[in-house]
C-alpha cells in the first residue's frame, strides 16, 4: 500500500463483552456495529493516550514489515456504557475512555506462543526482534512473549510498552541512539541469526515517507502534551524513528552482541 493510502478504519463499540484482566491496563473484548469483535485498548488506562500511540505506530510499523498483525481499528465510546457497567472499575475506566481508542481485530481461537512448543524459523524471528530493538519493545520475553498462534501463523499482538522514551523527559525525541539492553530478555532472540540481513531489508521498506504516514495516523485528541501541538508531537516521533533507523547498526549490534552471549 502506497504511504499516502495509510488509514484506519472507524467503528462503534456496539457491546462490551467481557474484560480481559490479564492485560495490566484491563482491555476488553468488545462486539462493534461492523459486527466484528474487537480487543480494546483504552485511552483511560494507566499509561493513558501514549500506550495507544504506541500500540498504533508500532503495529503499522510490523505490518508495513510483513509481520502479521491483527487489524487495528479506531473505536468510539460512547458515554452510556460507563453508567451502565456495575464493576466499580471497569466503569470508571470506561467514562474516562468515552470517545476514541484503539482496537485489534479479534483472532478467535488463538493460541498464546509458547517457546518451548513452537520454533520460529530464523528469519522470522530475526524480523521480530529488529522491530523491537528498533522501537524499544519491552515487552516480548519468555514471561510475556505478546505473540500468537493462528492458523499455524505468528501473529503479534500488545505493543503499547514500546517507544517507552515518550514516556520520559520533554526531549525524549532526541535520544535516537538509546541503548536498549532489555533485548537480550528477547524471547527469539536465540533464533535471531539473520539480523544484519533484516536489517537492510527495513531500512529499504521503513522509507521517510511511509515513517511520515504511519505517524499521521494518530489523531489529535491522543496527542496531549502541554505547550505542545499536535503537529510538533507528530513531528518528534517522526524524528526519533527516522534517526533511530539511519543509526540502525547500533541497535542491531547490540542484539548480536547479546544473541552470542546467549548461544
Amino acid at each position: 500500500m502506497p504511504a499516502d493510502a495509510l488509514s484506519l478504519r472507524t467503528v462503534d463499540v456496539t457491546r462490551y463483552v467481557t474484560p480481559l484482566r490479564e492485560g495490566g491496563s484491563l482491555p476488553a473484548l468488545v462486539e462493534a456495529d461492523d459486527d466484528f469483535l474487537y480487543v480494546v485498548k483504552f485511552r483511560g488506562a494507566g499509561q493513558g493516550p501514549k500506550a495507544l500511540i504506541a500500540e498504533l505506530i508500532v503495529g503499522e510499523l510490523a505490518r508495513t514489515l510483513r509481520l502479521r498483525v491483527p487489524e487495528l481499528v479506531f473505536i468510539q465510546l460512547n458515554e452510556a456504557f460507563g453508567r451502565t457497567e456495575p464493576d466499580e472499575e471497569i466503569q470508571d475506566l470506561l467514562r474516562a475512555s468515552t470517545g476514541l481508542n484503539l482496537a485489534l481485530h479479534y483472532l478467535a481461537r488463538a493460541s498464546t506462543f509458547d517457546p518451548l512448543v513452537t520454533t520460529v524459523e530464523a528469519r522470522l524471528a530475526s524480523q521480530v526482534v529488529w522491530l523491537d530493538a528498533f522501537t524499544l519493545n519491552v515487552d516480548r520475553t519468555a514471561r510475556n512473549t505478546n505473540m500468537l498462534l493462528w492458523h499455524k501463523e505468528l501473529w503479534l499482538i500488545d505493543h503499547g510498552a514500546a517507544l517507552y522514551v515518550h514516556h520520559t523527559a520533554p526531549d525524549w525525541a532526541e535520544q535516537q541512539r538509546r541503548p536498549f539492553p532489555q533485548i537480550k530478555d528477547h524471547v527469539l532472540l536465540p533464533q535471531a541469526s539473520e539480523l544484519a540481513d533484516v536489517d537492510a531489508d527495513a531500512r529499504a521498506l521503513l522509507t521517510p515517507d511511509v515513517i511520515q504516514a504511519i505517524v499521521a495516523l494518530v489523531p489529535d485528541e491522543w496527542l496531549l502534551e502541554p505547550d505542545r501541538t499536535p503537529t510538533e508531537q507528530r513531528e518528534a516521533y517522526v524524528r526519533f524513528l527516522t534517526s533511530r533507523l539511519a543509526a540502525s547498526e547500533t541497535f542491531v549490534q547490540e542484539a548480536n552482541t547479546a544473541r552470542h552471549a546467549l548461544v
